[in-house]
């Protein structure tokens, strides 16, 4: 549902689109997660405390984790896929709520063989807590990746390094920029930066460059909105052409 709503075009209401609602579904499933672990270790330290309770039907429980297993990892790996190649924050956190799953699963499963085999019950609860810390660590790195972006957290360092990159291609054209400001929501980036250019160029030539700029970023950026604004050379550089001697990129 969330991915459907995230695609939504922006309308009168929401200007820059729906696309933070992966990001707060991706926040909340981490949430869900870590209450989830938190629970797992509860209930492991109350039997812990209780002491030997027993346990039965070890044999059809150790077939049901294997198969749990093997089937989450198979599903979490696909939506790892889609997510990576579509950069939705939604997907990648149900595909890592999942692949907790298979580390759950595989957790009881060998919890589950350890105790066939060693007769040993407190192995259980021992086993379930290392998994629900396993668990919490997925949790946190789900939060980590998707809560920066609903506070506009800028591009990562390596897609701003892209964007100095062509900007640098243009050094030719452009005597300066600055302001460079870039932010994500959901799988859209948005990008908004000044140029300065020769302040005896044409408003037509100066708007083209704009554009070629803009389609040279998302050549290396996909899925981003560009906003160039356009600024006068002070005049300051000797005959303030194209080809400015003293012009440098920043």
């Amino acid at each position: 549902m969330s991915v459907r709503l995230s695609a939504k075009p922006a309308d009168r209401e929401h200007n820059f689109g729906h696309g933070k609602i992966e990001n707060i579904t991706a926040t909340i499933e981490a949430v869900l997660v870590f209450s989830a672990a938190i629970c797992i270790i509860y209930e492991a330290l109350q039997k812990l405390e209780r002491g030997n309770t027993g346990i039965d039907g070890l044999g059809i429980g150790t077939v049901v984790m294997g198969i749990s297993a093997a089937a989450n990892y198979i599903t979490s790996r696909y939506m790892f896929k889609v997510a990576h190649q579509t950069e939705s924050a939604a997907l990648h956190g149900d595909a890592l709520h999942l692949r907790t799953d298979v580390w759950t699963s595989l957790g009881v499963f060998g919890g589950l063989v350890a105790i066939k085999l060693t007769g040993l019950d407190v192995l259980d609860p021992i086993v379930a807590i290392m998994v629900a810390l396993l668990i919490i660590k997925a949790a946190w790195g789900l939060t980590r990746d998707s809560f920066p972006d609903i506070l506009d957290k800028r591009l990562p360092a390596q897609d701003e390094e892209l964007i100095h990159h062509v900007l640098t291609e243009h050094s030719h054209a452009i005597t300066d920029y600055h302001k460079l400001r870039t932010r994500k929501s959901g799988p859209i980036r948005y990008i908004d930066l000044h140029i300065v250019v020769p302040r005896d160029s044409t408003v037509k030539d100066a708007h083209s460059l704009s554009h070629h700029i803009g389609s040279q970023i998302r050549k290396r950026l996909a899925n981003s909105q560009i906003l160039v604004h356009i600024e006068p050379c002070d005049g300051l550089c000797e005959g303030c052409h194209l080809n400015c001697q003293d012009t440098t990129v920043v």
